[in-house]
């Protein structure tokens, strides 16, 4: 069976970024490309950030049982259709998603053996300054993900490994590090010292190994809090 990896962050995190770069670099991967009611921003297509369609039409899917995870986030419906595993699973590959909280949840719901990482940016300044930087939302929204971005951070317990996205690099090779690591796991063959190596990168990033790392990043967003957002 293939394996599945989610990965869910606040936006602004990252995120999208570290997907597109280890995709490049770990062999064997099948993207998910989510379905959305949302319009295009500027520079989007069809077909390689989402699939863009009419909320008609998404409800229909829903209808169908087209969908692994689905979810209304600020007033847009986004969602992952079943195909995406039924196309990796007869490629041989893994399947990774790029989801928000409320999809992760669905997700581990239905496929517990799922990977999940959750990334983070180091602190609340530095993801308003990320947001700022990308000019794609008003200052009212960027002020609504900012808020949005500390429910979401409220979760980071319910994954399996944590990703602190403070320098891109060391984010990028964390990241390589985990796939590959439960790769090795699940194939249960016997790791070479390169293998365990790559393995013990990977379990720098557990849950129980960041938890003392973590408390300056939470306490950056005490102050914040409200729904979801991808």
């Amino acid at each position: 069976m293939s394996g599945v990896y989610i990965i869910s962050a606040p936006s602004g995190s990252g995120k999208s970024t570290l997907v597109n770069q280890v995709r490049q670099i770990v062999p064997g991967l099948k993207f998910s490309i989510s379905y959305t009611t949302r319009l295009p921003r500027t520079g989007e297509q069809d077909g390689r950030e989402y699939f863009f369609v009419a909320r008609t039409e998404f409800e229909d899917m829903i209808r169908s049982n087209e969908f692994l995870e689905h979810a209304d986030v600020f007033g847009n419906c986004y969602g992952t259709a079943r195909r995406f595993l039924r196309e990796a699973e007869q490629e041989g590959k893994d399947l990774l998603l790029d989801i928000d909280v409320q999809g992760a949840a669905q997700i581990k719901e239905k496929i517990p053996a799922a990977v999940s990482i959750f990334v983070l940016p180091p602190n609340r300044r530095e993801l308003e300054k990320r947001l700022r930087h990308r000019s794609l939302d008003t200052d009212d929204v960027i002020q609504t993900r900012l808020v949005t971005a500390s429910r979401e951070i409220e979760n980071y317990c319910k994954y399996d490994y944590i990703l602190v996205n403070d320098r891109l690099e060391d984010s990028i090779e964390a990241l390589r590090s985990i796939l590959l690591a439960e790769r090795l796991k699940r194939s249960g063959v016997q790791t070479s010292a390169d293998d365990a190596s790559l393995m013990a990168k990977a379990e720098r990033c557990r849950l129980n190994n960041v938890r003392e790392r973590l408390q300056p990043i939470l306490a950056s967003f005490e102050n914040a809090g409200a729904p979801g957002g991808r």
